[in-house]
């Protein structure tokens, strides 16, 4: 059976993707991402990151 928190960092990872999503499709066509941008995308990988550890405990313990 699936733990709470895997399904939680699920959803959470997806909810972080679509921020990502969202800063791409504003800097579409060249996705050039200002200094603000750029911060805000970092700190998003970082919560990914955070995420699909979670999910790596969890999954594939």
């Amino acid at each position: 059976m699936v733990s709470k928190a895997a399904i939680v960092a699920l959803f959470e990872a997806m909810f972080i993707l679509s921020d990502i999503r969202v800063i791409l499709r504003k800097t579409a066509p060249h996705h050039r991402l200002g200094p603000g941008e750029r911060e805000e995308v970092e700190s998003l990988i970082a919560g990914l990151e955070k995420q699909v550890g979670v999910l790596k405990r969890e999954l594939l313990p």
